[in-house]
């Protein structure tokens, strides 16, 4: 393989590609060449970061069919480089970070998933004791596979599960946050874990905690997904979990995506408790903590969100879309003196600083439930602490592709130029003053009394556009504004456009 092709399967932080064939126009690119030598990039690399000639690599994996066959290749590319291998079975993203801050003997680790994407694709997520990989190291460890110059050695391969101390974690936190063995007792909250690696949560962390988990849903991990894909932002996902929630009559629902590092959660009247909502929640938890607080989101949040966190004395700083960016944007604001207790995106990667900030959909929830069971104490209801969550009246998230073989970024970087253009002399139009991706557009209440953000996605050759609107039919006549500046350029398909106006 070239180096360029290495170079194709980053995705970001990650490496992903397809691992099993038979899906039409979709060929294998995660080969077992491919796997191997990027395995033993990173024994390279790791050796490199850790000053140890042969360190230990920690791997787990989801679900996904293909994660046995892949995890044996990584353990084959490692050991082969003189570097050991402990084996940890199925496991969550977060456990395989947290695993490295313990003492079970790991240097660094690589998780295999592919989070929520289709049952025939599968990557690489790496970690060393620091916490996920940047991007930049992503790449140095493709270019390392690409040039093919590997030590020769012979490590070992043990096994040895870690998420059993992980789910004990949890629990001992919730019981010295509640001042109790079993806080949750009295309580059903039932879990959806998709078929995916989150089916963990219900046996070792909401049992013990004494929480009645009558039905929780597809927790027998299954890589072909047989029941819905999982994932909190799909609405098949969270229109099932709802539905068991109000069915059960269960006081609190938790889904996770594939690997468990995002959640969502549903309300006792089976509303969603996702996006904006969620993000409401743990910041209100959080502000109640620690006053003054930044909350960092990324930059499709609603002005209803920003005007909650304000209300609870909190300042929201958006910021661009990719859980790593908020992440970091937390960081720095930290290091600057500003207290950043939290980076969310509204996909349900949460992050915060007390737990290494570190995304990690379990921990999120358990932060919930600590919540959950010091209102019932209380005598308090948990979702009046987002009651006068001020809500759009309409959302929508449409996604605009280019024509095959364009150069879409730098098109799609001049449309967004000319978008902010037009809204600059266009008199109902305004540009949002915290703008940090793309160009976000406020209408005013005559012309669609809403807003819409235009950016590019951060790996395709996409253009979401996000739109809300405070009035009922306000999406459509921002929509409509947006079709008609659009549909100009030959090279954007508006056909997702069209449909909604």
């Amino acid at each position: 393989m070239t180096e360029q092709e290495f170079l194709n399967l980053r995705n970001g932080t990650d490496v992903r590609g397809t691992a099993i064939a038979g899906v039409e126009n979709d060929p294998v690119t995660l080969t077992d060449e491919a796997v191997l030598a990027i395995a033993r990039a990173f024994c390279v690399w790791a050796a490199d970061k850790t000053g140890k000639p042969c360190p230990t690599v920690a791997v787990g994996h989801d679900s996904r069919l293909s994660a046995d066959h892949i995890a044996s290749l990584v353990a084959e590319g490692v050991t082969s480089c003189g570097g050991n291998v402990i084996l940890t079975g199925l496991s969550s993203t977060p456990s395989m970070f947290m695993l490295l801050q313990d003492d079970f003997g790991a240097d660094v680790s690589v998780m295999i998933t592919a989070s929520h994407l289709p049952y025939q694709k599968n990557g690489l997520k790496f970690f060393s004791k620091e916490g996920g990989l940047e991007g930049s190291d992503v790449a140095d460890i493709l270019k390392i596979a690409a040039a093919g110059d590997f030590p020769s050695g012979k490590g070992s391969v043990t096994k040895k599960s870690y998420i059993e101390k992980y789910s004990a974690d949890l629990v001992e936190k919730v019981r010295n946050a509640c001042g109790s063995d079993k806080p949750l007792a009295g309580k059903k909250i039932l879990v959806d874990a998709g078929n995916g690696a989150g089916g963990f949560y219900v046996d070792l962390v909401l049992k013990p905690l004494g929480a009645d988990t009558t039905g929780s849903q597809f927790l027998d991990p299954d890589g072909s997904f047989p029941n819905h894909i999982p994932n909190p932002e799909n609405e098949t996902a969270m229109g099932s979990v709802c539905a068991a929630v109000v069915k059960n009559k269960a006081d609190f629902g938790i889904i996770f995506d594939t690997d468990v590092d995002r959640a969502g959660a549903v309300a006792p009247d089976g509303e969603e408790i996702n996006r904006n909502r969620l993000i409401a929640l743990i910041s209100a938890i959080l502000l109640q903590e620690q006053p003054g607080a930044v909350i960092v989101t990324d930059s499709v949040t609603s002005d209803g969100l920003a005007q909650f966190i304000a209300s609870r004395g909190g300042v929201h700083r958006r910021f661009k879309r990719g859980y790593k960016n908020v992440i970091n944007e937390a960081k720095r604001l930290n290091a600057e003196g500003k207290n950043s207790p939290l980076a969310i995106e509204t996909s349900g990667h949460a992050a915060l600083r007390e737990n290494y900030f570190l995304d990690d959909g379990a921990y999120l929830v358990t932060r919930l439930l600590i919540a959950l069971a010091q209102c019932a104490k209380e005598g308090k209801d948990l979702m009046a602490l987002i009651s006068d969550l001020p809500e759009p009246a309409e959302a929508a998230e449409v996604r605009l592709g280019f024509i095959p073989g364009c150069d879409f970024k730098n098109l799609g970087k001049g449309v967004i130029a000319d978008f902010t253009a037009h809204a600059e002399q266009t008199p109902y139009m305004t540009l949002a003053p915290d703008n940090c991706e793309g160009v976000r557009v406020n209408f005013d209440a005559s012309h669609g009394n809403g807003w819409a953000l235009l950016r590019m996605s951060l790996h395709e050759p996409i253009m979401p556009i996000n739109v809300e609107s405070d009035s009922a039919g306000g999406n459509t006549v921002i929509m409509r504004e947006l079709y008609e500046f659009l549909s100009k350029y030959p090279f954007l398909n508006t056909d997702n456009l069209k449909k909604n106006i």
